[in-house]
C-alpha cells in the first residue's frame, strides 16, 4: 500500500545541499540551544530536494491519535471533571481540537473562556490527572494495523521511540499497558513544560540515544504540533491520517508524507 507524498511548493527558494546539511550538524552536535519553530509559523528555511534517496534507520512516533486511539477516556476524564465543577462538558468530537499540547492546554481549552482563572485551572488539572490516572486505558486501544506495523518495522531492524506531550507517568502506563509487545530505545512523556513539542529539545536526545542523525530519522504524528517537530529537530515529517486532525492541518504544517494506513509507512523506506 502507498501513502501520500505531499508535493513540494514550487516558489518556495531552494536552500543549498551544504547550508543543510551544516544546520542539521549543527542541531545534532551542538550543546547551545537550538532555534525552533512556534506553532502556526512555517519554518524559514525549507529543506531542500534531495536526489538520493535517504536510508531511514529509525522512527519517533507520537502517541495519542497516532499509535492508540485514546480520545474516550480523555474525554470522558475530562467530562468528569467539568461535571464535578459544575462546567458545561463536551462532545467527543470537540476533544479533537483539545489535545496535542497536553493534558494541561486541554484542561484550559475545556474550561469556558470567561471561567479560566488560574486557581481553577489548577485545581481541574490536578483532577484531570488523577481521574485520568484510573480511566487512561478503559477504552483506549491500538488502532488498527499498528501491531503488524509495529512488527514490520522490527523486523527490519528499525530504532523506535515514543515521544507524546502527555505527562510522563500516563505515558508510560499506556505503553506498558498496550505496547510492551514491543521494544521502544526510548518512551518519554513530558517533564518539563519548557520542552513540550514543537521544542525539538527532546527529539534531538532521542536522535543523539539512537546514535542517529536526524535527517535519517523518520518522525510520525497526527497533529500540527507534530509536523512542526519533525520539522524543527531536522526529521522527515509523516503525518497520519487516522488521528485528530485533519490533511489540511498536517500539510499546513510541514507534512512531507501522508499515510491513510499504518503499512504504508514502510513505502517510504529504503527497501531492505
Amino acid at each position: 500500500m502507498q501513502g501520500t507524498r505531499v508535493k513540494k511548493n514550487k516558489k518556495r527558494k531552494p536552500v543549498s545541499r551544504t547550508y543543510w546539511h551544516n544546520w542539521v550538524a549543527h542541531l545534532f552536535f551542538s550543546k547551545t540551544t537550538v532555534k525552533w519553530v512556534n506553532p502556526g509559523y512555517a519554518s524559514p528555511e525549507p529543506a531542500p530536494c534531495l536526489e538520493v534517496p535517504i536510508k531511514y534507520k529509525g522512527i519517533i512516533f507520537d502517541l495519542d491519535g497516532t499509535l492508540v486511539n485514546s480520545l474516550e477516556d480523555i474525554a470522558d476524564s475530562m467530562n468528569c471533571v467539568l461535571q464535578e465543577n459544575n462546567l458545561p462538558t463536551h462532545p467527543l468530537e470537540s476533544y479533537k481540537l483539545f489535545v496535542g499540547k497536553g493534558i494541561r492546554n486541554l484542561v484550559r481549552q475545556a474550561i469556558p473562556e470567561e471561567a479560566r482563572e488560574e486557581e481553577l485551572v489548577n485545581n481541574c488539572y490536578r483532577s484531570m490527572v488523577n481521574v485520568y490516572r484510573r480511566n487512561s486505558t478503559k477504552k483506549t486501544r491500538l488502532y488498527d494495523g499498528i501491531a503488524e506495523m509495529l512488527d514490520e518495522l522490527t523486523a527490519r531492524g528499525l530504532k523506535l521511540a515514543i515521544l507524546s506531550n502527555k505527562a510522563d507517568e500516563l505515558t508510560q502506563r499506556i505503553v506498558s499497558d498496550l505496547l510492551s509487545a514491543w521494544h521502544f530505545e526510548v518512551v518519554t512523556g513530558l517533564h518539563t513544560e519548557a520542552h513540550k513539542k514543537p521544542n525539538p529539545i527532546v527529539a534531538l536526545q532521542i536522535s543523539e540515544k539512537f546514535g542517529i542523525l536526524p535527517q535519517e530519522i523518520i518522525y510520525v504524528g497526527d497533529t500540527s504540533t507534530d509536523m512542526l517537530t519533525a520539522t524543527n529537530a531536522g526529521m522527515y515529517a509523516v503525518g497520519v491520517l487516522w488521528g485528530f486532525r485533519t490533511k489540511e492541518e498536517l500539510v499546513r504544517s510541514g507534512a512531507k508524507y501522508l499515510l491513510s494506513y499504518p503499512s504504508e509507512i514502510i513505502s517510504i523506506l529504503v527497501p531492505a
